[in-house]
C-alpha cells in the first residue's frame, strides 16, 4: 500500500496522459473532412429540430434529412477508418475517397428523388433497385470499419436470410423474396433503410449528444467531479465516491460509457490510485460507474426517449421504472468502494485537496439552469424529445457565455468544435441505426421475427429463466463495443418484442435486453469500458474486466428480479412495489459485503456466503415467488444474525482503533 500512497505528482499526470496512447492518429486532411462533414450533420439535425426549412418555406420530408445525414455518415468513415483496421489514418487513399463521393452523392440523390418515390413506388423501383445495390454493401462495410466482425457477421447473416430464408428447414422456413423489390425496399424505404431505428437517432440522439459534447466544452465534467469531491471527499475512499458521482452525473448525458471514462476518468482514476487504491480497482470503478450513468434518469443517455418512443409510453412512465433498479446499482457501488477502502485503510482525500462545497456551488451552479430547462421543456411545455434536447443544449453554450466556469467562457471556436465532435462521434450510431432498420423490415417481410418468437416460445415453455439466460447472452454478445442508443435500439428490435409475446411484461423486457447490453461495456472479453479505464489506470485489461464484473454484479441479478416480479419498476399496488423496494437495497447492501469480504471486519469464507445469500433472499420481491414474505423474512433473520455476528467479533478491534484515534490526537 505505501507504493501506492507515494504516487508522485508526475505520475498522475503521466497516467492522466495514459488516453493519449490510445488516442487515433489522423492526418491534417482526414481530420479537417470529417470534422466538416461532421458539422453538416449536426447542423442538419437543429435545423430540422426548430423546424427552420419550415419557417423559410422548404417543405422537406424527414426520411430526406435522415439520409442526407446517412450519406455524410458513410463518407466520413470511409475517410476516417482505414479498409484494413486499426486506429491510425496516416494517409488517405484514393479508393476511400472514392467510396467516400459515391455513398455522399447517392445519399444526397436519392433524397433529391425520394418524393418522386414517395409518389409513384412503382415505376421508381428500377432506381430505386439500383440505390440498393450501392447502399447495402457501403453499409455492411461501414460496420465492418467502425464496429468490427461480431456486428457485421449478425447484419450479413440477416441480410443472406433475407435471400435464402425459403430454403431453410422446418420453423426458421421464411417466406421467399423476390431479388429485385427486396433489395429496392430494403436500401431506400422508410420501414428499412430510413425506417423508426434511423429517424430517432438523426432527430434526437445526435441533439443529445451535442448536448453532451458542449458540456465537455464548457467544463462541466471538471464541475460534476468538483461537486462530488466537495461531498464525497471527507468519508473514506472518497475518491472512489467522487468517481462514482462525477462519472454517474456526467454519463446520464454523454451517451458513452467509453466517451465517459474518457473524460472524467482522466481526473478520478490518477485521483483513486493516489489515495491507495490499486491499479484494477481503480479503473474498474471509473468503468462501473461511467456505465450506470446509461440507466440512471432522467436521460439514461438517450435510451429513456427511445423507449418512451418505441413503446409508446409517456417519458414519465420510462424514468419512474428506471429509478429504483438505477439506485440500486449505484448503492451496490458506493458499498462496495466504501468497503474496499475500510478494508485496506484507504483514508479520506487530504483537506487541501477538497473544494469547499460553497466555493464550488457559486462557481457551477448555472450548469444546473439546463437540466432545470430540459425537465421543464419534457414535462411542463410537453415539446418532444429533440426539441428540449436542443434548447437544453442552447442553454449550456449561454450560461457559459454569461457566467463562466472558473473565468473560462466558451467561444465561438470551442462552440463549433462541439458541432463538428457531435457530427463525427454519431456517425457509428447513424450507420447502426440504419443497419437496425434493415434488420426490422427482413424480419417483417420473411417472417423470421415470427419464427423467432416461436422458437423462444418452446425455450420458454422449458423454462422462463433458461430463456432469460440466453437473452442475457445474446444481449451481451450484440451490445458489445456500441454507443448506448445503438445497443438498445438493436436489442429492442431484435430480442425485446419475443420477450414481450411470451408474456413478460414490456418495460420489465425493454428494460432487460437494456441492461445486459450495456453491461457488454464491462464484460469480458470485449469490455471496452473497462479496456479503457485499464488504459489510465496502467492495470492489465482482463483484470481489471473481472473486477468490474464483480462490482457491478447487481446489473446482472436485477434484471432477472424485475423480469420475476415489475414491483421495482414501479409496476403493480404501491404495497409491493415499497415492501420490493425496501428489501432490494437491505439485500443489496447484505450481499455486497459478502463479495467484498467485509463489514467491521474481514469475513470468513462462510461468513462471506452467509452474507451473500441472506442478500439474494432480500433481493427476491414477494410476488415473484410463491412463500415469497416467508424468503424475504428467512433473507432478514439471516442478515440480523451474521451482521450481530461480525459486530461482535469485532468489539474490540473497534475498541482499540477509537483509543488509538484518540491518542493520536
Amino acid at each position: 500500500m505505501a507504493d501506492n500512497t507515494s504516487m508522485t505528482e508526475d505520475k498522475i499526470e503521466n497516467e492522466k496522459g495514459a488516453l493519449l496512447l490510445a488516442a487515433r492518429t489522423e492526418t491534417h486532411l482526414v481530420k479537417v473532412l470529417t470534422l466538416g462533414l461532421g458539422s453538416l450533420i449536426t447542423l442538419i439535425v437543429l435545423t430540422w429540430a426548430i423546424e427552420l426549412w419550415l419557417s423559410i418555406g422548404f417543405q422537406w420530408f424527414d426520411e430526406q434529412a435522415m439520409v442526407t445525414c446517412l450519406g455524410l455518415t458513410l463518407a466520413i468513415i470511409f475517410i476516417r477508418y482505414p479498409f484494413g483496421g486499426g486506429r491510425d489514418r496516416n494517409s488517405l487513399p484514393w479508393y476511400d475517397l472514392i467510396l467516400a463521393i459515391v455513398g455522399l452523392g447517392t445519399c444526397l440523390y436519392l433524397a433529391y428523388i425520394y418524393g418522386d418515390i414517395e409518389a409513384n413506388p412503382f415505376t421508381m423501383r428500377p432506381t430505386m433497385f439500383i440505390i440498393g445495390l450501392i447502399l447495402l454493401p457501403m453499409i455492411w462495410e461501414s460496420l465492418r470499419r467502425t464496429t468490427g466482425w461480431s456486428l457485421t457477421l449478425v447484419f450479413s447473416f440477416f441480410v443472406l436470410y433475407a435471400f435464402v430464408g425459403h430454403l431453410m428447414p422446418g420453423m426458421l422456413e421464411g417466406r421467399e423474396q423476390k431479388y429485385v423489390p427486396l433489395i429496392a425496399e430494403l436500401g431506400v424505404t422508410n420501414v428499412a433503410l430510413l425506417g423508426l431505428p434511423m429517424k430517432i437517432i438523426v432527430l434526437t440522439v445526435v441533439l443529445f449528444i451535442w448536448m453532451g459534447q458542449l458540456l465537455l466544452h464548457t467544463g462541466a465534467s471538471e464541475w460534476f467531479t468538483d461537486v462530488a469531491a466537495a461531498i464525497m471527499g471527507r468519508s473514506r475512499g472518497g475518491s472512489a465516491k467522487i468517481a462514482v458521482v462525477a462519472s454517474g452525473l456526467f454519463g446520464s448525458i454523454s451517451g458513452s460509457a467509453v466517451s465517459n471514462v474518457a473524460s472524467t476518468g482522466v481526473i478520478t482514476i490518477p485521483l483513486m490510485r493516489q489515495a491507495g487504491y490499486d491499479a484494477k480497482t481503480a479503473g474498474a470503478i471509473e468503468a462501473v460507474a461511467s456505465t450506470g450513468g446509461q440507466i440512471m434518469p432522467p436521460i439514461m443517455g438517450a435510451a429513456a426517449f427511445l423507449m418512451a418512443e418505441l413503446l409508446e409510453l409517456e417519458y414519465t412512465e420510462v424514468i419512474l421504472a428506471a429509478l429504483v433498479p438505477a439506485a440500486l446499482y449505484y448503492l451496490a457501488v458506493f458499498v462496495q468502494a466504501d468497503l474496499e477502502a475500510a478494508k485496506n485503510g484507504i483514508a479520506p482525500l487530504p483537506k487541501d485537496r477538497i473544494p469547499p462545497l460553497l466555493r464550488v456551488m457559486k462557481e457551477g451552479w448555472f450548469f444546473i439552469i439546463p437540466y432545470g430547462v430540459l425537465i421543464y421543456t419534457l414535462f411542463t411545455l410537453n415539446m418532444p424529445p429533440q426539441e428540449s434536447a436542443f434548447w437544453a443544449a442552447v442553454c449550456v453554450a449561454v450560461v457559459s457565455i454569461v457566467f463562466g466556469y472558473k473565468g473560462h467562457r466558451i467561444n465561438l471556436s470551442q462552440f463549433w468544435d462541439s458541432v463538428a465532435a457531435c457530427g463525427r462521434t454519431s456517425a457509428e450510431i447513424i450507420v447502426i441505426g440504419a443497419m437496425a432498420g434493415i434488420i426490422i423490415a427482413i424480419l417483417d417481410r420473411t417472417g423470421l421475427g415470427q419464427a423467432l418468437t416461436l422458437l423462444l416460445a418452446a425455450v420458454g415453455e422449458a423454462s422462463l429463466f433458461l430463456l432469460l439466460i440466453l437473452t442475457a447472452l445474446v444481449s451481451i454478445l450484440l451490445g458489445m463495443g456500441m454507443p448506448t442508443s445503438a445497443i438498445y435500439l438493436l436489442l429492442a428490435t431484435m430480442i425485446a418484442p419475443s420477450l414481450i409475446k411470451l408474456g413478460v411484461n414490456p418495460i420489465a423486457a425493454h428494460m432487460f435486453v437494456l441492461y445486459f447490453g450495456l453491461m457488454s461495456m464491462i464484460t469480458p472479453p470485449v469490455a471496452i469500458a473497462a479496456f479503457a479505464a485499464a488504459s489510465l489506470s496502467g492495470a492489465k485489461p482482463m483484470e481489471t474486466g473481472m473486477t468490474a464484473v464483480r462490482l457491478g454484479w447487481i446489473a446482472y441479478v436485477i434484471p432477472f428480479v424485475f423480469v420475476l416480479s415489475p414491483s421495482l419498476l414501479g409496476q403493480g399496488d404501491l404495497a409491493h412495489i415499497a415492501l420490493a423496494t425496501v428489501t432490494a437495497f437491505a439485500g443489496v447492501w447484505i450481499a455486497s459485503c459478502g463479495l467484498i469480504g467485509y463489514l467491521f471486519g474481514p469475513l470468513s469464507v462462510l461468513m462471506r456466503l452467509l452474507f451473500f445469500v441472506s442478500g439474494i433472499l432480500l433481493l427476491l420481491p414477494a410476488d415473484a415467488i410463491p412463500s415469497g414474505l416467508l424468503v424475504n423474512a428467512a433473507g432478514l433473520a439471516l442478515g440480523i444474525i451474521v451482521v450481530m455476528k461480525d459486530l461482535a467479533a469485532n468489539k474490540d478491534k473497534r475498541k482499540a482503533a477509537k483509543v488509538a484515534a484518540a491518542a493520536g490526537e
